[in-house]
Formats: C-alpha cells, sequence, structure tokens
C-alpha cells in the first residue's frame, strides 16, 4: 500500500470517528515517512479531539516545520493553543496564518476572540472588523464585536454591532440575548424583555438566556414572572449560581424574604466569591430585622470584593441604623478612599454627620452628592432637609428646593375625580414610611383616631419597611390600607389614582424614605404638605402647606412654594403614647444645683445654639447641662466646642440615643430644657412639656425656628419665648432663680399640656377636616383669590 492509500485510509477513519485505527494509519505513515506534514497536522487534530493537547500542539508544530508557509497549519496551531487557553501564543500562530494568506475571515475572527481573551479589546475589534469586511454575512462577527464595545462600556456601539448581527441572522439566539442586556442596561425595559423572552424560546436549552430574561423581568417589576422563569432554571440546574442569586432577587421584590434568603444562601455556597448574593442577603436580613446576619453578609461581600462600594455604603448605613456612629463614618470613609466619586457614599457620610452634629461638613457632603450624581433626588431632599437646620432665612430654603422640583419632577398629570361634588364624603390619602415606633406616629394617631369617618374615607399609603404595633393600631383607624413600599414612583400614582383619592397628604417631604416624586406627579387633585415638618416642599405640585398663625406671620408667604392654610390652634396634635413615665420632683430641690438640658438631635446644636447655653451657664456657675449624643468622639467634639462658649467640659453630662420609655425617663434629670436655634425643637420639647420641664426657646425667623413659640403659646407660657439672645438668656435666669415656680410648673405642666388644644385630638380632626372640605371645595369651583383659608 502507498503513502498515499495508506493517508487516505487513516483519513477515512478518523472522519468516521474510528479514532484508534486513524492513530494506527498515521503512526505508520509517519513511520514511513516522517515529515509527512498532512500526516502530522491529521495527528495533531486527532490528538486534539482526545483532549492530549501538549501532543496535539507537537504535531502542529512538527507539520510546520516539514512544510513552513502554510497558513492553514499556523491557524490549526492557534487552534490547538486556544483549546487550552494560551491566548497569546495563539494569536501570534493565527497572525503568522494571516500573513500568509490575509483572506480568510475565519482566522481574522479567531484573532479577534483571542485578543478578545487576552483582554486586548480595541485589537480584537479590529480583527472582528476585518473578519467582518472579508465576509460581510458574518453575523457572529458583528456580534462579538458588540460583545468588546459592551465590555469597553460603550452601549451605542455595542447596541448597532448586536443590531447588524440580527440583521444579518434574525434568529440569532446570542446576539437576541445580548441585545436584549445593553437595553436593559440603558433602561429601555419593554423591548429587552421581548428580545430576551424570544432568545429564551429559541435556546430553551441556554440557562443563560433565562437567567438575563429573569433578570430584565426584576428591573421590570415583574416579579412574579421572573421568579417563574427563574425557578424553572434552578429546578433543571441547582448548580447554577446566577440562577438562584437573581431568583433571590424575584422573592425579595415579592416579599418572600426568607425564600429569598435562601436563595442567596444556596448563590454563595455555589460561588463563596458572589459578592452581589452576600449583599443582597444583608439586605434581606435587614429587611427581617435580624442586624447580626446582615453585618455578617455585607463583612462577608467586603471580604470577597474588598472594593465593592455597594456593600461598604450598606455596611454604613447598617450601623448608622444601629447608632453606631463613629463606625459607620469610618466604614464611609474607607470607601470614599477607594471611590471618592462614589455618589452613594458621600450621602450616606453626610446622613451620618448630620446625625452626629458636624452640620456644616454633611451639607458639603451631600452637595458632592448631587455633583456627581444630578439626578439623585434623595441625596438632593437630604440637603434641602438638612439646610433647614442652619439657614436663619427661609427663602435659602426654598431656592434650594425649587432647584429640586426643577431638577427632579416629573410632568404633572391633571388627575380629576370622579365626583365633584364638595358635599359629599371626601376621600383623604396619608402617605408615609413612619406608621410605626416613630415619632410621628405620636401626631398621626391623634388624627386618625378621631377622623368623621362618615364625612371622610380615609386611605393610608404605608412604606413601613418593619411593620409593628403602632402599624396595626393606625391601620385600625384607615378606612383602606395599602402596603406600598415596593411599588416604585409611577405604579403608586397608579394605586392612587385607582383609588379616586381627592385629598393627598404628605406626612414626610424632603425627610427619610419619604415620596417626594409620587406628589410631584399629581395623582390627586388637591396634595398637601404637613407633620414632617413646617417647612416647604418645592414642589410645583404641592397644592397646600398646613401651618398655624405663630409658625406663620403673613410676612413669611415669600418663603414657599405651597400656598399656607394655618390651622386655628396648632400645627401639633400630640399624644405620648404612654402613660408610664412619671413626672418626678424638681431634681434641683435634692441634688443643691440646677440641671438645664436639651435632648434634641445633636444636628440641631448649631454654634448659635452652644452661645446661647454658655450665656446661661455662665450667669449660672454651679449648674450643669445635659445633652444627647452619640458616644466617642462626637461627645468629645461637643465638649470642645462648648469650651469655646465658655462652657467647661466636667459640667457637661451626656445621654444615648434610647428607646422611648428611657428616654422620656432621662428628664428626670433635668430642671429647665433649652431649646435650639435656628431649628427649635418639636416632638422633644413637646416631651420635655409633658414630662413637667419647662422649655425655653428662641424665637427665629423661619417656621421650623417658631416651633418653641407656637407650642407655648398654647401654654399661656409666652415669656418663655425670646425675640433675642440676650432675652432668651434672660428667661432661662428668670426661671433659674425661682425654684417655687419651677416646683409649681413642673407639676402642672403635664395637666395643662392635656388640656390645651395641642392634646386636643377631637378638636384638631375637626379643624383639619375643616381645612381639607375647604380646599376641596375652592378647587371644585375653581375658586381664585380667597386668601382667607385658616388665617
Amino acid at each position: 500500500m502507498s503513502i498515499d492509500q495508506l493517508l487516505e485510509q487513516a483519513m477515512e477513519r478518523h472522519q468516521a470517528g474510528d479514532l484508534s485505527e486513524a492513530r494506527r494509519l498515521y503512526r505508520e505513515t509517519l513511520g514511513r515517512e516522517p515529515e509527512n506534514a498532512v500526516a502530522l497536522i491529521r495527528s495533531g487534530l486527532l490528538e486534539m479531539q482526545e483532549g492530549h493537547s501538549q501532543a496535539a500542539i507537537d504535531l502542529v508544530e512538527q507539520a510546520i516545520a516539514a512544510k513552513p508557509g502554510e497558513a492553514r497549519y499556523e491557524f490549526v496551531l492557534g487552534e490547538v493553543l486556544a483549546s487550552v487557553a494560551r491566548w497569546e501564543e495563539a494569536a501570534e500562530a493565527y497572525r503568522r496564518s494571516l500573513e500568509i494568506d490575509a483572506g480568510r475571515a475565519e482566522v481574522s475572527f479567531a484573532l479577534g476572540r483571542a485578543l478578545q481573551s487576552t483582554g486586548n479589546l480595541a485589537g480584537a475589534i479590529g480583527a472582528y472588523e476585518a473578519a467582518a469586511g472579508l465576509q460581510a454575512d458574518f453575523a457572529d462577527a458583528f456580534n462579538n464585536i458588540g460583545n468588546c464595545h459592551q465590555l469597553l462600556g460603550d452601549l451605542t456601539a455595542a447596541e448597532g454591532a448586536y443590531r447588524q448581527a440580527l440583521a444579518l441572522r434574525p434568529e440569532n439566539a446570542g446576539a437576541m440575548a445580548n441585545l436584549g442586556t445593553v437595553l436593559q442596561a440603558t433602561n429601555r425595559l419593554g423591548e429587552a424583555v421581548e428580545l430576551l423572552r424570544a432568545a429564551a424560546n429559541l435556546e430553551p436549552e441556554a440557562a443563560g438566556h433565562a437567567v438575563n430574561l429573569g433578570a430584565a423581568l426584576c428591573d421590570q417589576r415583574q416579579f412574579a414572572e421572573a421568579a417563574k422563569v427563574l425557578a424553572h432554571v434552578v429546578q433543571r440546574d441547582a448548580s447554577n449560581a446566577e440562577a438562584a442569586y437573581n431568583l433571590g432577587n424575584a422573592l425579595l421584590g415579592l416579599g418572600q424574604l426568607q425564600e429569598a434568603a435562601l436563595q442567596y444562601q444556596t448563590a454563595v455556597q455555589l460561588r463563596p466569591d458572589y459578592a452581589d448574593a452576600f449583599n443582597n442577603l444583608g439586605n434581606t436580613y435587614r429587611e427581617l430585622g435580624e442586624f447580626r446576619s446582615t453585618r455578617e453578609a455585607y463583612e462577608a461581600a467586603i471580604r470577597v470584593s474588598p472594593k465593592s462600594a455597594v456593600a461598604i455604603n450598606n455596611l454604613g448605613c447598617l450601623l448608622r441604623t444601629l447608632g453606631k456612629m463613629e463606625e459607620a463614618e469610618s466604614v464611609l470613609r474607607q470607601g470614599l478612599r477607594l471611590d471618592a466619586d462614589h455618589p452613594a457614599l458621600n450621602n450616606n457620610l453626610g446622613n451620618v454627620l448630620k446625625d452626629s452634629g458636624a452640620l456644616d461638613e454633611a451639607i458639603e457632603c451631600f452637595r458632592r452628592a448631587i455633583t456627581l450624581d444630578p439626578a439623585n433626588a434623595e441625596a438632593h431632599s437630604n440637603l434641602a432637609y438638612a439646610l433647614s437646620f442652619r439657614e436663619t432665612d427661609g427663602r435659602a430654603v426654598l431656592d434650594e428646593c425649587l432647584r429640586w422640583n426643577a431638577r427632579h419632577a416629573a410632568s404633572q398629570i391633571e388627575c380629576l375625580p370622579p365626583d365633584r361634588s364638595s358635599h359629599r364624603r371626601l376621600r383623604i390619602g396619608y402617605v408615609s414610611p413612619d406608621f410605626r415606633d416613630h415619632c410621628q406616629s405620636l401626631f398621626t394617631i391623634p388624627l386618625m383616631s378621631h377622623h368623621d369617618r362618615a364625612a371622610f374615607e380615609i386611605f393610608c399609603y404605608s412604606s413601613v419597611e418593619r411593620p409593628d404595633g403602632y402599624t396595626t393600631r393606625i391601620a385600625g383607624y384607615a378606612g383602606h390600607w395599602r402596603e406600598v413600599r415596593r411599588l416604585d414612583d409611577a405604579d403608586l400614582c397608579d394605586v392612587i389614582r385607582g383609588d379616586g383619592i381627592d385629598v393627598l397628604v404628605d406626612l414626610t417631604m424632603h425627610m427619610a424614605n419619604g415620596r417626594p416624586l409620587v406628589f410631584a406627579r399629581k395623582p390627586a387633585p388637591v396634595q398637601v404638605a404637613w407633620l414632617a415638618y413646617p417647612g416647604t416642599t418645592g414642589i410645583a405640585a404641592m397644592d397646600y402647606r398646613l401651618s398655624d398663625p405663630r409658625l406663620d406671620p403673613p410676612e413669611f408667604e415669600n418663603h414657599y412654594s405651597e400656598r399656607t392654610v394655618r390651622l386655628p390652634d396648632s400645627f401639633w396634635c400630640y399624644d405620648p403614647l404612654t402613660q408610664e413615665a412619671l413626672v418626678n420632683p424638681l431634681p434641683a430641690a435634692s441634688r443643691g444645683h440646677l440641671t438645664f438640658g436639651c435632648l434634641n438631635n445633636p444636628c440641631k446644636l448649631t454654634d448659635h445654639t452652644l452661645r446661647l447655653f454658655g450665656m446661661v451657664m455662665r450667669a449660672v456657675p454651679h449648674a450643669r447641662l445635659l445633652l444627647m449624643a452619640p458616644a466617642g468622639s462626637y461627645r468629645q467634639g461637643l465638649l470642645e466646642r462648648l469650651t469655646v462658649f465658655g462652657v467647661a467640659g466636667e459640667r457637661v453630662d451626656f445621654v444615648p440615643y434610647r428607646p422611648r420609655a428611657e428616654y422620656l425617663r432621662s428628664y428626670h434629670e433635668i430642671d429647665i430644657g433649652l431649646d435650639t436655634f435656628p431649628y427649635n425643637g418639636h416632638t422633644t420639647s413637646l416631651d420635655a412639656l409633658w414630662m413637667g420641664v419647662p422649655v425655653v426657646t428662641r424665637v427665629g425667623r423661619t417656621c421650623v425656628g417658631r416651633g418653641g413659640l407656637s407650642q407655648l403659646f398654647q401654654l399661656d407660657l409666652h415669656e418663655l419665648a425670646a425675640e433675642s439672645d440676650d432675652a432668651f438668656a434672660a428667661a432661662v435666669l428668670e426661671l433659674a432663680s425661682d425654684l417655687p415656680r419651677l416646683a409649681r410648673l413642673r407639676q402642672e405642666l403635664r395637666p395643662r399640656l392635656e388640656r390645651s388644644p395641642l392634646m386636643d385630638g377631637k378638636r384638631f380632626a375637626k379643624n383639619i377636616e375643616g381645612i381639607y372640605r375647604e380646599i376641596f371645595r375652592r378647587y371644585c369651583a375653581k375658586a381664585t383669590g380667597n386668601d382667607d383659608i385658616g388665617r
């Protein structure tokens, strides 16, 4: 048998899949003719088929040596090297092949694949483009060009390449899926889901298509369908970590927290370096209130991905929630050292600094977050709210709120009520994340419990993260309770419109977890801001804000974008929601010295406030001062600031943040309360008065700086509201010099408060209902020019 016949027979057996016989025949050929290039190259291909990579490389290199200048042999060498991920060497082999014969599209494509694998994406794009130039219908080349552009972050170029691939091969499932992910990343979710669904239908066994579809459905907030798609993948392949992770996301979106946690746990068991899964496991534990497990999950995410700004940010936020302010600040600053331009890290460091009293630095953090991400409405709300603690001119706060409105507010959608009669039973909607154990409940409960349900149908739109007993109690006062935390702003607006709300009330404004973008969309015909704090939202779609005549004299009208409606008595109606904290005798009577106190949030302890405290403490040299602040460096910082104003550190005591019952008992240590400026105490002052502690206030030129005046007016204690710094010090000294009066006040304040409009829920509800009725009547009648409501 001749060499040619022997080689022909070997190739026949090779093509028939009889690799053992083919190998024998190739070897026999090479035994007779060791430099037979065809036998060498075919033997190399056979060894590659059987996974003998080094043997294959040796044989192909011998074939090249036997017949140099053969482009096909260099290509085969590249393929063998690529099969064992020796990409640099493979690329060199492909280049040699192209130098010999530049007209082969498949070689340019293979070079692109090798360069892409080495991270040389620009070079890979050039090679793929060369392949497409040689073969105009080379859909896979265009698909891979799209992949490289996507990896480079050029989504526009990636989209164009994927669309070219699909134009050539409309049923190319890979290109469909890739284009779908680009559209998903650019928030074109409708087309993305259509493409990903089509890809999954074309290749039902390709788990990646289904996983991508599930992820896009989650982005579209179609959590139920996403869970169904992803559960099917998990059932088919229990080892698919991506599927488990995305199924966890879908279940989390459905509020199935325990089930979501199980999927995230599965994902990290399958992939111990899965930082995103650890992070979302932490998010799930946080919603469950399992804070120790939350911290462990976030820390695990950081261990496997030390530069994960998302996990670092979440850990910082958790520590803030737990009151560990120093640790929270340290973690967030660590994150900013890794990524100084991360908007959320800047925003949340601002929150920690504000809570800790470093107000100026907090405001700078919020400004930086907005500069880095101008669309960040949350950071902008934080800035607008923080300014109210510092600014003495209401116009400065309004200007920032107007900037918020100009930047973030959606176009208004006119919502006509189904029945424009103002004398019917009106539908009132309250929107809040704080129907829970929160100071807001001290004011919502007295109102909700006294609403006239025959005349008003009450709807509550609750975004409470962890409902508690207060949530249950408030829900009992509502005719309709809507759990809306998982709804986005557009979906919540649809729910409100579907409920036919007549008057929608914002209880949070620019405070944490509020829904100002809902109110910006105008889902109800009349919208009102109340309770969060007396101030402005700046939102063009917000019609009214509630106030009272002491908070808002007529000259304040230009401080607000809304029309002010003044309740006849007070902005507040208070219920301490406890009878357990009793009023104790005057502490000074047994201690021999006075204790001044201020249990307001440290962000209210401005330099002006500390200067007022210094005036008082210098005038009463044996008195002590009790403040509330987190332990550690923040207290030390406050002591250093107080020293500047003449208050020695040894005269100052601190209490930490405490649960409400313990916090109220802190007033057993205080003889006289000192108010803050320019943002007065509001809830804190009412708590003090309830506990028998008179509060001396400094009246400001903003509504938040007149809260003390408003409350003291209702108790006929006008003399404790001072219009100047000197008057403030004088009012405190007059009280301090009359211990018998202080002792009488301590016993009289609680009964006086209980008899006042500040605790008359029935009266307050009637007043606010009268306002709701009137402003809705005006809406229905399209009345204009009547500025006498509530004044």
